[in-house]
């Protein structure tokens, strides 16, 4: 076993280091021909991996390759990146914001650690945390329940994975359009989410949590699905479930010279892919020394050199077991699933999203997974944004027996709302250059700067 330890850091050593040798970031669009490339040497920290792709990808950038060097006290990357048509970076906003927030002027990110348990305020929003067994028109009944206690919900993003639902929402009052400040509303409405989220089993179906700070909205709900242990059983243990295109090929193998565990991901290529793997990495307390990142065609090769906190490679066939689990829910999450009857329908990405824009009023999302459900159809991910007086609403959807979603419900969706909404459906897409998400989806996925919205 190595016995290699993860540096001490003092910070009064580490803020003067920082500002002798600053970091240095270059973002050039000379030196390859089909992919911008960004540069980041920095003195190397706990975290600092998981802050430039998180960086990167909430920009909506897709990294094509990477080569990530981070052994002794400096860290150095090299980003190959493009929009999401496969162009390069030509935007100078974009640029100017890439080169402050990974810069010598960026403010440092939060964490989850040392954060208790509760209901907490964001600017004038309060943000409630969710996780329990998913059912159909489940979001639905939540919904609900917060329209008819008087909270509007201004944003919102949920994920669901092996029969488990997690969200984040974020709710102001809806006739002061603040935080709620009183106990006793806060009170009523947690009694009567947790005993809807309890449901009818004498199991953990139920367990909900409120949160008392804020962390990236898509390593939250990574976060919250993992202490869930969504990893394990129900449909992840069935191989057969999966068609092989899907399956991810996870591999750990220990490398002898350098006393590291590589960690080998081959999957099919998509969106924030790095960001999922490398969030898990370091929310399970590994350190990533080396990586290389590579997309061939529809496929990615993720390679990771890596070391636990304390120091010790991966010894153990249960400790590699985990690992393995572990990365491949985290892939998993952003995929819609499905029964195993319509598995090559579904797991191949060939499901619909449905976008939805209007006039944002109270109970306007209890209002659109009413009828949702009433038409048959189950919510497997959905995001929720309001910019001023306008609502934009994505969900992917799908049969709520599983099977692939018939248009005759579609056509009848759009005669039901059309009046008051504006409906937008597609299949989502299942090349690596396309995006997860066009036009007002793309508003909704990607949470980057939503709390500098509600801060402003």
């Amino acid at each position: 076993m190595a016995n290699v330890c993860w540096p001490y850091f003092d910070p009064e050593y580490e803020n003067l280091s920082t500002r002798i040798n600053p970091p240095r970031v270059s973002v050039d669009n000379t030196s390859c021909n089909d992919s911008t490339l960004v540069k980041v040497d920095s003195m190397n920290k706990p975290g600092i991996l998981l802050e430039v792709v998180q960086v990167l990808t909430d920009l909506d950038l897709i990294i094509t390759k990477a080569y990530i060097s981070s052994d002794g006290g400096w860290f150095m990357d090299v980003f190959h990146v493009t929009d999401q048509q496969g162009n390069k970076i030509a935007d100078i906003k974009t640029i100017d914001y890439i080169e402050k927030a990974l810069g010598p002027k960026s403010q440092e990110v939060t964490t989850w650690a040392d954060k208790r348990v509760g209901v907490h305020s964001v600017g004038g929003h309060t943000a409630i945390e969710l996780i329990a067994r998913d059912r159909p028109g489940l979001l639905s009944e939540i919904s609900a329940i917060l329209a008819n206690l008087h909270f509007n919900v201004v944003a919102a993003e949920v994920w669901t994975h092996n029969r488990r639902i997690a969200c984040v929402v974020y709710v102001n009052d809806d006739t002061t359009s603040s935080a709620v400040a009183d106990p006793t509303r806060l009170s009523v409405m947690e009694d009567q989410l947790k005993n809807l989220l309890r449901g009818c089993e004498n199991d953990e179906a139920g367990r909900t949590s409120f949160s008392m700070g804020f962390t990236h909205v898509d390593r939250r709900l990574h976060q919250m699905l993992f202490a869930d242990r969504d990893y394990e059983g129900g449909i992840m243990a069935t191989e057969d479930d999966h068609p092989p295109s899907f399956k991810p090929k996870i591999t750990v193998e220990r490398c002898e010279d350098k006393g590291y565990s590589v960690v080998t991901v081959r999957c099919k290529d998509r969106a924030k892919l790095m960001f999922d793997i490398v969030c898990t990495l370091t929310d399970m307390q590994y350190v990533v020394f080396h990586a290389t990142i590579s997309s061939d065609g529809p496929h990615a090769t993720q390679e990771y050199y890596i070391r636990h906190v304390d120091g010790c490679v991966l010894d153990t066939e249960g400790e590699k077991e985990r690992v393995i689990k572990c990365l491949e829910a985290a892939i998993r999450r952003r995929v819609s699933e499905v029964s195993k009857q319509s598995t090559l329908q579904f797991l191949a990405d060939d499901g619909l999203s449905l976008e939805l824009c209007a006039k944002d009023r109270v109970g306007l999302l209890s209002e659109v997974t009413r009828i949702l459900r009433e038409n048959g159809l189950s919510v497997s991910r959905a995001g929720v944004m309001t910019i001023g007086e306008q609502a934009t609403n994505v969900f992917y959807v799908r049969d709520a027996s599983g099977n692939p979603v018939d248009m005759k419900i579609i056509e009848a969706l759009r005669k039901e709302i059309g009046h008051t909404m504006l409906l937008n459906v597609k299949k989502t897409p299942s090349s690596s250059r396309e995006p997860e998400a066009r036009g007002w989806a793309k508003t909704s996925f990607f949470f980057g700067n939503l709390l500098e919205r509600f801060l402003a």
